[in-house]
């Protein structure tokens, strides 16, 4: 199920940092309540290999997220326990000692459910026990989510597990949708911050064309 031109699911979901509090976060009423834009990116698994170096990355991009008043928030299935462990855990051993923003446990995979991101290729009928029994890991794909200030999905995407996100696209797109926003105008192929935009009409496109791809 897309959510992109939609509201963000309303759920609370346990969260916690390098503090190690539990809290609940409400990812929709966060971005209303602080009229900020909400970047939400999951991850697979803590204490696993690709993953830590995507806490880093947006770590280190913390400060220009900021800048465009955007919340970094990581999610995953773990437990707050776990996350709390792998936030004290050096970076020499695997781990993301320095990560300061929070990390959502969608333990019980309410929010992950209703986004529809769970690794489970197929879920069968186990008439001796009764049970549902699923086939996959259960855990989530690197679906990153950009929120805006209304709490509508602007963007969505998924990759597979073996592949890490690249943190400076969603910057871009951070800029390109408040460009839309600021100025009315749509953003074409590769559009980059300062970079000519367009009006959404016949004129629009014939003259940017006309211009640029010449």
């Amino acid at each position: 199920m897309a959510f992109v031109g939609k509201k963000f699911p309303n759920l609370n979901v346990d969260a916690t940092d390098k503090t190690g509090v539990t809290r609940k976060i409400n990812i929709l009423e966060t971005a209303q309540k602080e009229n900020k834009k909400v970047i939400l990116f999951w991850y697979p698994k803590d204490f696993t290999f690709v993953c830590p170096t995507e806490l880093h990355a947006f770590q280190a991009a913390m400060t220009e997220f900021e800048k465009r008043n955007t919340l970094v928030i990581g999610a995953s299935c773990d437990t707050p326990e776990v996350h709390f462990a792998w936030l004290n855990t050096p970076k020499n051993h695997g781990g993301i000692e320095g990560v300061t923003y929070p990390i959502l446990a969608d333990t019980n995979r309410n929010l992950a459910n209703q986004l529809d991101i769970l690794d489970i290729t197929n879920e069968r009928f186990d008439e001796e026990t009764g049970a549902v029994l699923v086939d996959g890991d259960n855990v989530t794909y690197r679906a990153t989510y950009l929120i805006d200030e209304e709490g509508t999905v602007f963007h969505e995407s998924v990759n597979h597990m073996p592949l890490g996100r690249n943190t400076s696209e969603f910057i871009r797109l951070i800029d390109a949708y408040t460009h839309v926003q600021k100025n009315g105008e749509v953003c074409p192929a590769n559009w980059q911050e300062g970079a000519t935009a367009m009006n959404a009409d016949r004129e629009g496109v014939a003259d940017y064309l006309s211009q640029h791809l010449n």
